[in-house]
């Protein structure tokens, strides 16, 4: 890296951490505080209540309180990273980041606190003090042995869970990485020699954890700056590296490493030479973990064994071993359960949990984060990423469940599975209110046929929907491409075998196919040798023509293209019998809740009839995800303000609702912010018939509805469900472009759902 580099680096860092505002942390309120009222609840009189509560039960803090999801990240800045012991005020920004980490991936509240305190013995008297605030302490950062000394001292005297992550945190990464990585090189813990170097905290506790997790104690050779800790030696000793004494007249790395499978560094760059490498057992197993430059690095040790399993700290080598895999989610299930503790039991759990999602099929949201990155499980893939948003439900609904069983939880979860998917909500926003969809589609087995079957995010959906579903996809594309990048992205779906596969190049079906397409369209300009082109060409046509021959019971297009244009084929091949389309209907999942937008891509200036059927369509879907539909008919008008226009339109189409007694709630015609403000509505229109906030807004004209829709996305963070095409039976839905393979998989479970389920 030349100078220059490491300047602006080092510059683009110290304005991460400058502006806009200095620090990466605020507080910020949980309740409205916008008025009297609010005010004597939050404080004197109303927060007397809450008080007396507490001191009448204790638990009761977990309730009123944010106790129970808060975090003291604690300090005293004697062993910060690979800074050493740079005092307590300079680690400030290391324990800030650890906040923002608990905050970001298990969504816990955290304060960082930085004590100038060395003597442990007081330090550990000072986080004692702290139990009445939080509801768990992760010690960080205190050097070798303070640390054993701060955490025992604190784990006799306090009844909340205290974790050093330093120790317990690497420990548990690389136990579960070290779980893999056996499991590739077909070897055992039982069975495995192991040699370490560095003989601090981190190491301590990951030799530790070996130990409970199989590996033989006289199989453990531990090594540090004075060689071999051996039995007898005085120089440089503890309680905790003694545990690991040898009784052997060996002295050095060199000496030791012979026959060894695994090599667990936590010192310091050079260690471990190629010529060590060569004297490990077949494949050698390395975990060279220093930071920032490892004990050997990975391609010198390929040199030597090219087969060698190997994992480092770093992030721009494959699996690195990061603590961040750990101690959000391992907090996250302790906090939950209420354990007093995190115990062995809750540690294995974590460990089984992180290395359960390494051999799965990587998520669809970790392979957009990684992207060009191979993550298939194998030597280069032993554990997840830290982005994967698996590892929030897996892993802590695994600690709770093992707080739970080893008897430390206060407050046991009744329900585990809903645990889980409450879990799941609070990563994929979408699952929470997609769970009724869900639940209905699984009533019965539908095949879902998509027409862009060789996209990524197609081919990610169509494993989830096999993994998660009791769907059948169908992909349209060429076998040998949908092969290739199956395989690419590491899925284990393969054409012929998990799918069926409608080959555009050469079908058997293909005459079959054109020959439909043309009878349907013969009267309507097309040709047989139109036909014939078209089936070999247009994906979106092959599927509709699918669904018309019940071949396929649902089509999904529209990942690349135009809406309308595949709104022509869909049309021309479906909309018969009574089906055609009466609007698109899009679900944003917005931070306050969920909120339908329609007509966003059908009509462009919809008719009073066209508005009135899309209010109709639309409050029959909102029932499909367990609401109650609130409509709102949208315009520039607000209760006849404007004689012409959208106004005009929506009067009439409220006309037309109000003829047919619709059995929903409907008010129109009106703006947006009187549609979601029922103060403003009411102050406006005093007899309103509209209760509450619309979590429907209909619009009389497409250019406004795809606007409200994109802005949301864009600028509000709405995560889009849709866009849903109402009228035709549920035979066909188009998505847009920006559509991800988990907005994929939450269309076909609303394809996959019977039409009788919705009318």
């Amino acid at each position: 890296m030349t100078d220059s580099t490491r300047e602006a680096l080092r510059a683009a860092a110290l304005a991460y951490h400058a502006e806009p505002k200095p620090g990466k942390l605020e507080i910020r309120a949980t309740k409205p505080l916008a008025n009297g009222r609010d005010l004597a609840r939050a404080y004197s009189p109303g927060v007397a209540e809450a008080c007396l509560e507490i001191a009448a039960d204790a638990t009761a803090a977990a309730r009123y309180t944010t106790r129970g999801n808060l975090v003291a990240v604690v300090t005293n800045g004697s062993a910060v990273l690979g800074l050493g012991n740079i005092g307590a005020l300079a680690s400030k920004p290391v324990m800030e980041g650890k906040a923002v980490l608990f905050k970001k991936f298990a969504g816990i509240d955290c304060f960082d606190i930085e004590v100038n305190e060395s003597d442990p013995a007081r330090l550990a008297e000072i986080v004692c003090a702290l139990e009445p605030t939080f509801g768990a302490i992760n010690l960080e950062d205190i050097k070798a042995p303070d640390c054993f000394i701060v955490e025992r001292l604190c784990r006799e005297r306090m009844n909340i869970p205290v974790f050093h992550d330093d120790q317990h945190g690497t420990a548990i990464v690389v136990g579960a990485a070290a779980t893999n990585a056996l499991r590739v090189a077909g070897k055992r813990f039982e069975d495995i020699k192991v040699v370490s170097t560095g003989g601090g905290a981190a190491g301590i506790a990951c030799l530790n954890m070996l130990l409970k997790l199989g590996v033989r104690r006289e199989n453990i050779w531990l090594c540090d700056i004075h060689g071999l800790v051996h039995e007898g030696r005085e120089v440089d000793m503890n309680p905790e590296k003694a545990a690991f004494a040898q009784a052997s007249d060996k002295r050095t790395l060199p000496e030791v490493i012979e026959g060894a499978d695994l090599f667990l560094g936590l010192s310091g760059p050079g260690a471990l030479a190629p010529e060590d490498v060569a004297q490990m057992a077949d494949p050698p197993i390395i975990f060279a973990l220093a930071n920032p430059e490892p004990e050997i690095m990975p391609e010198a040790a390929r040199a030597v064994a090219p087969d060698a399993i190997i994992a480092t700290g770093r992030s721009d080598y494959p699996n690195q071993v990061n603590n961040v895999l750990c101690f959000p989610f391992i907090f996250r299930g302790a906090l939950d359960a209420g354990a007093t503790e995190i115990n062995d039991a809750m540690q294995i759990a974590c460990i089984e949990g992180i290395a359960e999602i390494a051999r799965q099929t990587t998520s669809a949201e970790t392979a957009a984060a990684y992207r060009g990155e191979a993550l298939t499980f194998g030597r280069d893939y032993l554990i997840p990423k830290p982005f994967d948003p698996r590892l929030s439900a897996v892993v802590a609904t695994a600690v709770a469940r093992a707080a739970m069983d080893s008897g430390v939880a206060a407050r046991p979860i009744d329900d585990l599975d809903a645990y889980r998917r409450r879990l799941e909500a609070s990563v994929f926003r979408s699952a929470l209110l997609m769970r009724p969809v869900f639940d209905a589609a699984a009533t019965a087995r539908r095949r879902i046929v998509f027409a862009e079957g060789e996209d990524e995010r197609v081919l990610r959906a169509a494993q989830a929907i096999l993994e998660e579903t009791t769907d059948t996809p169908i992909l349209i594309g060429r076998p040998e491409v949908i092969e290739r990048r199956a395989e690419r992205y590491g899925l284990d779906i393969r054409p012929g075998r998990d799918l069926q596969i409608v080959n555009p190049e050469n079908d058997p079906r293909y005459r079959d196919y054109w020959q439909t397409y043309h009878e349907l369209m013969a009267r309507r300009g097309v040709t047989p040798d139109l036909a014939r082109a078209i089936m070999r060409t247009n994906t979106t046509a092959i599927g509709a023509v699918m669904v018309h021959r019940e071949e396929a019971d649902s089509l999904i297009c529209g990942t690349f293209g135009e809406y309308r244009w595949h709104l022509n084929y869909v049309t021309q091949v479906l909309g018969r019998g009574g089906l055609r389309p009466h609007g698109a209907l899009s679900l944003m999942i917005l931070e306050d809740g969920p909120l339908f937008i329609a007509d966003t891509h059908v009509h462009a200036e919809p008719d009073p009839a066209q508005i009135a059927e899309v209010a109709v369509g639309a409050a029959r879907h909102v029932r499909r995800f367990g609401l109650t539909p609130n409509i709102a008919l949208c315009s520039q008008s607000q209760f006849g303000s404007m004689a012409e226009g959208t106004g005009a339109r929506i009067r009439e189409a409220l006309a037309v609702l109000d003829a047919q007694e619709a059995d929903f709630a409907y008010e129109g015609e009106m703006n947006i912010d009187a549609a979601l403000d029922p103060e403003l509505r009411a102050r406006v229109f005093p007899e309103n018939r509209m209760q509450g906030a619309a979590n429907v807004l209909v619009f009389a004209h497409a250019d406004a509805a795809s606007g409200v829709r994109n802005i949301l996305k864009m600028r509000a963070d709405g995560l889009e469900v849709g866009p849903i095409l109402m009228g035709m039976g549920n035979r066909a839905h188009i998505v847009t472009p920006s559509i991800t393979a988990r907005g994929l998989l939450n269309m076909a479970a609303i394809a996959g759902t019977p039409v009788a389920h919705y009318g």
